[in-house]
């Protein structure tokens, strides 16, 4: 197929480009920006006009529940959601069922995710058997078989020794390193943010320190043995200074925060909304705020969805007693434009927390438009107001502290290598 996207305002972080443009695409490739190639006759014609241009959005965190938990979702369920939020590429974490500790399952959730309508998806290894926290996996048959970094989710290593020696395998192969910085020990039994709320509540609270302690132990071992670390879901002021303080002493560490983070605080717990059970949990207003000024100032490289579809019979439960997590694939682009607009951000800055800089910390060639590169596009109207209902939401997951709000930022077209994946004027 050759596609002429016209009439568009073509924003591409990773040029510093903000203008009106056209773009060209043939064999799934962008083949002329601004002007069509020579002998260019296009098959099909995407009116943008009023629309933005961008690189298909680039996602760290997004559980797509296969394998193991299909009855919480399936692969196409969000599949047919990253296409539908502008997602072109994402990173899923290794707590499937079985875990993503053996190649073969890595092959085989590469091999099923290979439709033209789907997103690259880019699995996260397990950087221990099991996600235990005991033995190591081999990552380098884990890296071959499609691995671009290797993690244990949400599940600590609770033996420092055995962390240390992870991270010096991974530093000697030059494998990243992703970790949720949470200490089990202090988050024991934690359902919600040690405030106020969870003390009026009744509900067990974690404590900051839950998070800058395990930060602290993880800094100092990238130091120790020059890992490559990136730190997911970053939630509190603490940790967001810390990481700074380590950046500054030489220390290569990058991190991301959850998008749901930047809008919603410890308040939005309401009276025991099970939606807003998350983890790591919603904090205070000032860890919000710390949150929102880090990622504009880039003290927190990226931002995610932390997808995480569950399904009704999970939250319709006591919140102590609710499944972690909430569906964010189709909200990453309007939480991002929420922000951003809050912020009084250009969009050139905003949209490079969702395309250009997960792409760098993915390691993989996305998030950016350019001739040569995979034509992974998403148009979207930044005016047009897109509802979060049950109908409206494609994930099999319905589950998310926003649904019955309306955010500006609807997308018009999904292209995935140059495949018309999602097409919004049709819906």
């Amino acid at each position: 197929m050759k596609i002429h996207i016209k009439n568009g305002r073509l924003i591409d972080p990773a040029s510093n480009t903000d203008k009106p443009l056209d773009l060209f695409i043939g064999a799934g490739r962008i083949v002329g920006i601004g002007t069509a190639p020579a002998g260019f006759e296009p098959n099909s014609v995407l009116d943008a006009t009023g629309c933005v241009v961008c690189p298909g959005l680039v996602d760290l965190a997004a559980r797509l529940r296969e394998p193991g938990f299909e009855y919480r979702a399936t692969l196409e369920s969000e599949m047919a959601a990253a296409a539908a939020g502008g997602v072109t590429s994402l990173a899923c974490p290794p707590d499937t069922d079985p875990v993503l500790d053996e190649p073969g399952l890595v092959e085989m959730l590469t091999h099923r995710a290979r439709l033209p309508e789907f997103a690259h998806v880019h699995p996260v290894g397990a950087l221990t058997a099991q996600l235990e926290g005991k033995a190591l996996t081999e990552m380098a048959e884990l890296s071959e078989a499609g691995c671009v970094a290797f993690g244990q989710a949400n599940r600590a290593i609770v033996d420092t020794q055995v962390l240390l020696r992870a991270m010096m395998y991974a530093a000697t192969f030059d494998f990243p390193v992703w970790l949720q910085a949470q200490d089990p020990f202090l988050a024991k039994k934690g359902v919600a943010h040690d405030g106020e709320v969870a003390a009026r509540l009744g509900l067990a609270g974690i404590p900051v320190a839950a998070e800058t302690i395990a930060l602290a132990t993880i800094l100092h071992l990238a130091r120790e043995t020059g890992a490559r670390v990136h730190v997911t879901r970053v939630s509190s002021a603490a940790g967001v200074d810390m990481i700074v303080a380590a950046r500054a002493a030489g220390i290569g560490v990058t991190c991301d925060v959850a998008v749901h983070h930047l809008h919603l605080c410890e308040v939005d717990i309401g009276f025991f909304n099970a939606h807003a059970r998350l983890d790591p949990p919603l904090r205070s207003v000032r860890d919000r705020d710390a949150l929102r000024a880090g990622l504009a100032s880039g003290a927190i490289d990226a931002l995610c969805s932390d997808h995480t579809p569950v399904d009704d019979d999970g939250k319709q439960m006591p919140f102590d007693e609710a499944e972690v997590g909430a569906t964010g694939l189709e909200l990453l682009l309007p939480l991002t434009l929420k922000w951003a607009r809050e912020m009084k951000l250009p969009l050139t800055t905003a949209l490079a927390r969702v395309t250009s800089d997960p792409a760098r910390i993915l390691g993989v060639k996305a998030g950016s438009l350019g001739v040569g590169a995979a034509a992974d596009i998403c148009v979207f109207d930044p005016v047009a107001e897109y509802a979060v209902t049950r109908e409206n939401l494609r994930s099999q997951g319905k589950n998310t502290p926003f649904l019955g709000v309306e955010f500006p930022g609807r997308v018009r077209y999904t292209l995935i290598d140059g495949h018309l994946a999602f097409d919004g004027t049709l819906a």
